[in-house]
């Protein structure tokens, strides 16, 4: 039987293991930096997101999802947003993915969210299928933007402070 929980502070080491093995499938590992302190603080300390991992029937974490609360002004309320959904290979097919979705579709009604939403790389086709299979609906009217690294840095730069 399918289980769910927290992360707590103790699982910092392995949040990391699971971003690295999603890295790796989306053939982005080099640009993980974050580290077990970094992660404790801002999944902990700051709580500025969360964790759920899915147990299998012997208690073992075989996927997570890390989320956090993002908002639309157009509802009025709250969203989740899902930054990073995986579950380990050998565990696919095994509705994992989709009972942490349905988790998170609860935390979202439970908390009064307008909705839940994520971003998928264009090349996940089995992703896209999984997704679409739910009930999901690409979003094709609109485009990422995103400033980061230096480019924040020099931003930030500019307005004096």
């Amino acid at each position: 039987m399918m289980g769910f929980r927290f992360a707590e502070r103790g699982d910092v080491a392995l949040i990391l293991t699971f971003i690295k093995e999603l890295a790796d499938y989306e053939h982005m590992l080099d640009q993980v930096v974050a580290d077990e302190q970094t992660l404790e603080e801002w999944l902990f300390d700051r709580r500025s997101a969360e964790v759920l991992f899915a147990l299998s029937g012997d208690g073992e974490e075989v996927g997570f999802a890390l989320f956090f609360h993002n908002f639309s002004t157009f509802l009025g309320r709250a969203g989740v947003y899902l930054e990073d959904l995986y579950v380990r290979p050998e565990h696919r097919g095994k509705g994992y993915g989709r009972g942490l979705i349905v988790e998170l579709a609860n935390i979202a009604r439970e908390r009064g969210c307008g909705r839940l939403e994520w971003w998928c790389l264009d090349w996940n086709e089995p992703s896209i299928a999984f997704y679409r299979s739910l009930g999901a609906e690409p979003m094709d009217d609109w485009t990422v933007y995103r400033i980061a690294g230096e480019a924040l840095e020099g931003l930030a730069e500019q307005g004096g402070r």
